[in-house]
């Protein structure tokens, strides 16, 4: 096959069917996962002889403590880490297989966000992830390149951006981070993670890249692809955008992005230009990647307008009909998208000042039937408001126009046109956004004339990632999606906050966009100080949780401990009763005091079984007086643990006593009564519902286990909306019990539910996840924007060659 056969996915697509996509999945995720746990221990051996070697060094005892008991808590949990890095790793290809896989460093959102905001912990950790990242991407330029090409094509034919890719480097830091997430890690040890997983484990996967490459090659996946002839099709006139789409940088010609180029991946929007990790990447500011994007866009227009107005077949003629809009139009020429007829040859042109002057009256027409149904009352429902139509919205504009033109037969500039293309997108993909509740899109939909005039005054709005008009726009639908629900409710009176906002633009704005600066400085202030007030709410409410979760994973300890101890024993009651309840709480007060490896809990362990023993039937005479050796120590011990756990005194005396007559029973060689059938069940539930058994799935349906299994990969901050509106989010789980904590809007616990009692709610349709992005809004609309047009250029037949 020659390379540039390599590249057509469409044959490739046909040679593999959805088993054998499957399949290859399956032994890359497993092949992956093997290397990944086997490097994951590594690195917990290496970062346990270095946290000796620092409490060693230790400046202060406690210090020295500290670090000890963090390395006692690693050891403990070495196993349950590297089982869990391991099922991190498999999520990643359950996400990639569904199309969902989209993993980021983190490092975007932060560098958007003023650093009073940050958390000094997660920030520590992003930068390195961030760090860790990169200079892998770039150490293993090559294979990686060969792996986003070959994972591609079981991805619809593109190349693919880390984010995207499985077994980019920022996948195995994303697992890291998710894995430390479940342990109470000091920042500084945490550091110190990152820092060895760099060291011992990052190498490693210069032997995993070239056996993944191997096997993909071995399956078809572009057999014959090579590194170097690829790099040398064509010159470079492309820049790698941060969602991994490409523009053109100063071609010579200006080509629009080839249509059907995977747009979020990393499709070239040139013909011929190289992309991914090992590409040449024109860096630049937030300013220059906006001016990008924005460019593309626009090539992208003027390709689509340009073959919507050549005379053609039916095809072209049925793709503009289909378009949605109304068929009144200034002229019978073929519309744009925004309703107005393209320039005929000779025809004036609307000047800046009348599109102004037009688009004036029609915000003053909104503002009249908009303002007063505004003013009435706090709620998030009001009468009689609706959302803003795009097309309804360019239909006014179209009106005032001709009222205007006259007889002049005036008409809309081809670029006056794309501003009003864009900007009705803009709002389009505003109204689609499942993110924003629906109120809160019913009132940013009013702010589409406003931000219409802003294009027009403004040339470099789109251009400019920092334009007050945008980050204004950003923190509205911010706010919106954080703390409004679409049952109604909104949290911080921040729905009354939003609609202030978007009244005083209908009422104030005209020409001045320092309107927008003076809004956003008011509006962020006050969303800074409840988000902090926030953040601590729920970091309260958390730490609550996570208290509540250890005491109940001890107490499940203590209950398994236990349980494997009398198993198999028939006991009397009194016996069962004694070990099951007063003990079975020293020994919990035990495990939390002193930890599993101290002398404390071994010896509550060794009394069980001493306790056990004695009420067993003595044949012989060393057994009797091996029991009278031991009887005022174990009655002490049992007594020093009642009373440490302040257990009442008669009771003790009870249990005492009765335990007692049964041990005198066993040197008699008499068999002691045991507990009835009925009564040991009883005691062995109540013990087990004390301690917060966890979820059994034994009797899960499959579909039951698939979403468990899902719900164990979400991230940390995940918003569920339910049936009745309520958006509440995930801020904390327990991946061994299982219970996942759901705090409201406010920050404040909601609930707790168990992994099946989500799995199934989400899947009769009572809770489903809303999909989000730490990328602000407008940012996410122009990409959405980009893949729409870009999907729409694929369905433009070519024009014919002149």
């Amino acid at each position: 096959m020659s390379d540039t056969a390599s590249h057509n996915p469409t044959a490739l697509q046909g040679a593999l069917s959805s088993n054998q996509i499957k399949a290859v999945l399956q032994s890359c995720s497993e092949q992956v996962v093997e290397h990944g746990r086997e490097g994951f221990q590594a690195c917990i051996d290496s970062l346990d002889t270095q946290l000796i070697e620092m409490a060693e060094a230790a400046n202060t005892d406690a210090e020295q403590m500290q670090l000890s008991e963090e390395r006692r808590e690693l050891r403990k949990r070495a196993d349950a880490l590297v089982q869990l890095f391991g099922e991190c790793l498999t999520g990643v290809f359950i996400k990639f297989a569904n199309g969902q896989l989209n993993t980021h460093s983190g490092e975007e959102s932060y560098k958007r966000e003023l650093m009073s905001l940050v958390d000094n912990e997660d920030l520590e950790e992003t930068i390195a992830i961030a760090s860790i990242a990169h200079d892998a991407t770039d150490e293993y330029g090559e294979p990686l390149w060969l792996l986003a090409m070959r994972f591609g094509q079981l991805r619809g034919g593109a190349e693919l951006a880390p984010e995207h890719n499985p077994v980019s480097p920022i996948q195995f830091c994303e697992a890291l981070r998710q894995t430390l997430q479940t342990s109470n890690t000091s920042t500084k040890v945490k550091v110190l993670c990152y820092r060895t997983f760099n060291k011992a484990f990052i190498p490693l996967l210069e032997d995993i890249y070239p056996q993944l490459n191997q096997y993909l090659a071995a399956q078809g996946l572009l057999p014959d692809l090579s590194y170097s002839t690829a790099f040398q099709q064509a010159p470079v006139h492309t820049a790698v955008e941060a969602d991994g789409s490409e523009v053109l940088l100063d071609s010579a010609e200006p080509h629009a992005p080839e249509p059907g180029a995977a747009v979020g991946s990393d499709a070239a929007v040139g013909p011929g230009a190289p992309v991914g990790p090992g590409a040449p990447i024109v860096a630049g500011s937030a300013n220059e990647q906006q001016q990008n994007l924005v460019q593309a866009i626009r090539l992208l227009q003027q390709h689509i307008a340009t073959a919507e107005m050549a005379p053609a077949s039916s095809a072209r003629r049925e793709l503009v009909a289909d378009d949605g809009f109304s068929a009144s139009w200034l002229s019978p020429a073929r519309p744009s998208r925004s309703g107005f007829a393209p320039v005929p040859a000779g025809a004036p042109l609307f000047s800046g000042q009348q599109l102004l002057d037009a688009l004036e009256k029609v915000q003053l027409t909104t503002q009249g039937l908009a303002l007063p149904l505004m003013q009435q009352g706090d709620g998030t429902e009001i009468s009689g408001l609706v959302e803003q139509d795009s097309a309804e919205l360019a239909s006014q504009l179209n009106a005032q126009l001709l009222e205007a033109a006259g007889e002049d037969g005036r008409a809309v500039d081809m670029e006056d046109m794309q501003i009003i293309d864009l900007v009705g997108m803009l709002f389009d993909y505003m109204l689609s956004d499942d993110h924003l509740p629906n109120s809160v899109k019913t009132l940013l939909s009013y702010l589409h004339t406003p931000f219409l005039k802003i294009a027009f005054i403004d040339p470099d709005f789109f251009e400019q990632h920092d334009h007050p008009a945008r980050l204004l726009l950003n923190s509205l639908a911010e706010a919106g999606a954080r703390w409004v629900s679409n049952d109604g409710s909104a949290q911080y009176e921040i729905y009354p906050r939003i609609k202030a906002v978007v009244s005083r633009v209908l009422e104030e704005f005209q020409n001045d966009v320092r309107l927008f600066a003076e809004l956003l400085l008011e509006f962020s202030a006050y969303t800074k100080k409840i988000a902090r007030r926030q953040d601590l709410i729920e970091r309260r409410a958390m730490e609550k949780v996570q208290g509540e979760e250890k005491l109940r994973e001890v107490k499940l300890k203590v209950n398994h401990e236990v349980s494997a101890r009398i198993q198999g024993a028939d006991l009397p009651s009194a016996v069962l009763l004694l070990l099951l309840q007063p003990w079975s709480d020293y020994m919990t007060f035990v495990l939390l005091r002193f930890g599993d490896e101290s002398e404390q809990w071994r010896d509550a362990l060794l009394t069980i079984e001493q306790v056990i023993w004695t009420v067993e039937p003595k044949e012989k005479d060393d057994e009797r007086s091996r029991q009278m050796e031991m009887h005022e120590p174990l009655y002490d011990k049992l007594n020093q643990g009642f009373a440490t756990i302040g257990y009442d005194q008669t009771k003790v005396e009870k249990l005492c006593g009765a335990l007692f007559a049964l041990q005198k029973m066993a040197l008699q060689s008499k068999p002691v009564q045991v507990a009835p059938a009925i009564m040991r069940s009883k005691l062995e539930s109540m013990a087990a519902e004390k301690a917060g058994a966890s979820v059994d799935l034994q009797g899960v349906s499959e579909d039951e286990q698939r979403m468990v299994d899902s719900l164990k990969m979400i991230e940390f901050g995940t918003w569920f909306e339910f049936e009745d509106g309520r958006r509440l989010k995930v801020a904390w789980y327990n991946s061994t019990t299982l219970h996942y904590m759901f705090v409201d809007q406010s920050g404040k616990q909601s609930s707790l539910k168990t992994g099946l009692e989500l799995a199934r709610d989400m899947l009769v349709g009572r809770a489903k996840i809303i999909s989000g992005s730490t990328k602000p809004f407008f940012e996410r609309a122009l990409e959405n924007i980009f893949q729409s047009l870009n999907a729409k250029a694929e369905r433009v037949p070519a024009l014919p060659e002149s």
